[in-house]
């Protein structure tokens, strides 16, 4: 486990002990939370990324689905030779 020592404004920090937010339960869900919605903001800064670089090679499920079909056709025709 790790010890974090925090500095705050002493009204800052009494305001917090009275409300119960420097508890080391408190503060590990506060982190936790916070980890969470970083890490979708991330993921979505990533997607707007994706969405603008407009890929027009997009396959749907469906041509994903039957290229699988087509190369696996292909491989057993080329096992029979």
């Amino acid at each position: 486990m790790t010890t974090v020592q925090l500095e705050l404004p002493d009204q800052l920090a009494q305001e917090a002990e009275r409300a119960g937010l420097l508890s080391a339960p408190a503060l590990e869900e506060w982190l936790r939370k916070q980890l969470k919605q970083q890490a979708a903001a991330e993921l979505i800064a990533m997607l707007d990324k994706l969405d603008a670089v407009g890929n027009d090679d997009y396959m749907s499920p469906e041509d994903v689905a039957e290229e699988i079909r087509a190369m696996r056709a292909e491989k057993r025709l080329a096992g029979r030779v």
